[in-house]
């Protein structure tokens, strides 16, 4: 085989990683496959605009039929972005027997299992590593590196602006709106961060990662999700004083067959790698039965990180069609999703409340606590900032979460309890 010909759909910023990287290591990625890459097509909506890249103007189309309809082209590399539309094009590419390369982590959390069943009865491929954490190739890792291990929790650090956010707001006292200015005018935060900051963004990721991991089919609505908006600069200078860093943090989790997702701003000890990890950077920490503990670490986004992710898939596509082996990369899940209970989802908690500076308040707050059998490691008590009020730090020991809920509830109805300020998870300490 001479050469394999892709259509390339998208030529913003990772698409021209791609071009470049397809360009400039053409010697060494033929080596390493055996085969000359080639672009045929490239879809964009502007055949006119200026880039950044060197191309062969007769590449550009906006017609999307003259990718996934040309029969000389072998695989299609998605990096428009997209949901709906960006499906019903693949499912039309695959139907063609054409193999995917994708870094849309937004399609694949919600179309993935229903495309990967498509490519398999199709007998084409669909890689698509470059969906989560940019250059860290840990899709790849859980699928093969850690293949014949049982993972049983994965936590990470997967978005880049909110990381940077947090880092600004932890290291140099700033507000969160200022920090997010910021952010977007580096072209960290998008000008509509909703995505980012409120968590979705590295919902879609855990998602992904939870169905590798767990060899079991989660979809993005298990996944439970708060984001950063609410932290403030007194919840960073209580956790501090504990002793801990607060970072956006996914976690998925498996016991007796019951899968936890979630992902919440999280106060690690500052000691943890996790909490080392800053600005725009991204992490995951991976727990297996066998191998231990690992973490993978380096640039979650940018445009040669995930390029460099997305021409590393489209080389294993290659290679796969050189063995004959194309469409056997997709394993059905192997066990029933099982989602834990409340009751069944175990950490330690911060709780941050105002109160009534009086005698019997501190009474009052540990009954309620007492009553759900819930202990603390730690406690602060700090005069409000409003005459007569205190407030009350607590980091609690290990409890369920339908502890806290109806903690919570019945602290709620305490006269006595101005307002709770905050309440955020607290991990690895174990």
């Amino acid at each position: 085989m001479k050469e394999i010909n892709i259509g390339l759909c998208g030529l913003g910023t990772v698409g021209t990683g791609v071009v470049k990287i397809l360009k400039n290591h053409k010697d060494e990625i033929k080596h390493k496959t055996g085969t000359e890459i080639s672009i045929r097509k490239i879809l964009v909506n502007d055949v006119h605009k200026k880039r950044d890249v060197v191309i062969n103007q007769e590449w550009l189309t906006t017609d999307a039929n003259e990718l996934v309809n040309n029969p000389d082209i072998d695989v299609i590399v998605e990096v428009m972005g997209g949901i709906d539309d960006t499906n019903l094009l693949l499912e039309q590419a695959l139907n063609n027997k054409k193999h995917i390369v994708t870094a849309n982590k937004d399609l694949m959390a919600v179309h993935g299992q229903k495309l990967l069943k498509l490519a398999k009865r199709n007998n084409c491929d669909i890689f698509y590593d470059a969906s989560v954490a940019g250059g860290i190739p840990i899709l790849r890792s859980l699928s093969d590196g850690l293949a014949s291990d049982k993972i049983q929790k994965i936590m990470g650090i997967v978005n880049g602006t909110t990381n940077y956010i947090l880092t600004k707001m932890t290291d140099e006292q700033k507000a969160f709106e200022p920090v997010l200015k910021e952010a977007q005018s580096l072209g960290f935060a998008e000008a509509d961060p909703t995505s980012d900051v409120e968590g979705l963004d590295a919902a879609r990721k855990m998602t992904l990662l939870a169905n590798l991991a767990f060899k079991m089919e989660i979809s993005l609505d298990d996944v439970e999700v708060s984001g950063i908006r609410d932290i403030s600069q007194e919840d960073i200078s209580f956790a501090r004083s504990l002793g801990y860093t607060i970072k956006l943090i996914g976690i998925a989790s498996i016991n007796g067959g019951k899968v936890e997702v979630s992902v919440e701003p999280t106060l690690l000890p500052n000691e943890h790698p996790l909490a080392q990890v800053k600005n725009e950077y991204n992490a995951v920490y991976v727990y297996g039965e066998a191998v231990g503990e690992t973490m993978f670490y380096g640039p979650g986004a940018g445009s040669m990180p995930t390029a460099t992710a997305v021409v590393s898939d489209l080389m294993e596509v290659v290679k796969n069609i050189r063995l004959g082996i194309s469409g056997n990369s997709y394993i059905s899940p192997q066990y029933r999703t099982q989602l834990k209970e409340n009751a069944d989802k175990y950490t330690k908690y911060f709780i941050r409340m105002e109160v009534s500076d009086e005698a019997g308040t501190f009474q009052k707050i540990t009954n309620v606590f007492s009553d759900q059998q819930v202990s603390f490691a730690k406690i602060l008590q700090l005069p409000g900032s409003t005459k007569g009020t205190a407030e009350i730090v607590m980091v609690t020991h290990q409890i369920s979460k339908q502890q806290l809920l109806n903690s919570l509830e019945n602290l709620y109805q305490l006269s006595v309890v101005n307002k709770i300020i905050s309440n955020y998870r607290v991990d690895g300490e174990e």
